[in-house]
């Protein structure tokens, strides 16, 4: 059934990379549709700077920072419950195992994942999601895209990204059934996935000479590691992800000492 559903899901996935083919020659290959992405992106920060950007900047006023850190890990961790099943699919079954150890110590002994014990201990996070899997499937990654709001992608990764906010949610805040808390819930995450960025993407902004571009190289080197298990591909950078926020410091040489 397992094997079924997953050539379903490679055919449905191909055909739309097929439907989406661009006949115009890029720049970059990868980007075939970088005049659109680029407004896309532009119109992403015009929104990030009007709203998004001083809510976060609002929160992290007003909310200690260990506070922001214990809230940011508790959502991390109920994200480890959707990366453990796409180990899963993916036959990556030590890596699920291995989430599951951190998902339970930290929900133990971390007090419900506001404490990440288990990177302390030398467990790190195995990020993973859908859009991964359908790579390891053999799907193709698909041209560059731009969502908006939710910014860098790349075809493939869009598909991925429906599914996962699916399963995701309805594994974990989804499942909550007042709807006022769970939307609430909700959107607490969305300040506190922008808060985290707050450093890394003015550093970005100040010193990338293009921005746009800088994001795209990180993120396709990024997933594109990802895909093909490189043991190294957790450390690099992703300056939209608020689940690598240490990995985009690092990178960018921000100072990990912030109040």
């Amino acid at each position: 059934m397992i094997a079924r559903i997953k050539r379903l899901v490679i055919v449905a996935s191909v055909l739309v990379l097929a439907g989406c083919a661009s006949t115009e020659g890029p720049q970059n290959p990868a980007d075939p549709w970088e005049g659109m992405n680029r407004g896309t992106y532009a119109f992403n920060d015009a929104v990030d700077k009007a709203v998004f950007k001083p809510i976060a900047e609002l929160y992290a006023f007003i909310t200690p920072r260990p506070v922001r850190t214990c809230i940011r890990n508790m959502y991390l961790n109920l994200g480890e419950i959707w990366s453990m099943i796409n180990s899963n699919l993916q036959q990556r079954h030590v890596d699920a195992i291995n989430t599951t150890g951190r998902f339970l110590f930290n929900t133990t002994m971390g007090l419900g994942g506001c404490i990440d014990v288990a990177s302390m201990n030398g467990q790190p996070r195995i990020e993973n999601d859908f859009g991964i899997t359908l790579g390891v499937w053999g799907v193709p990654q698909g041209p560059y895209l731009v969502l908006p709001f939710l910014g860098a992608s790349t075809v493939r990764d869009g598909v991925g990204t429906g599914v996962d906010f699916v399963g995701n949610q309805l594994d974990t805040i989804g499942q909550i059934p007042n709807v006022r808390l769970r939307n609430s819930l909700w959107g607490l995450e969305v300040v506190v996935r922008r808060e985290a960025l707050l450093t890394v993407s003015e550093t970005v902004d100040r010193t990338a000479l293009d921005p746009y571009s800088f994001i795209r190289d990180a993120y396709l080197q990024r997933r594109a590691a990802m895909v093909a298990g490189d043991p190294d591909a957790q450390d690099l950078p992703d300056y939209e992800d608020y689940a690598d926020v240490e990995a985009d410091e690092k990178a960018l040489g921000i100072s990990q000492e912030k109040d």
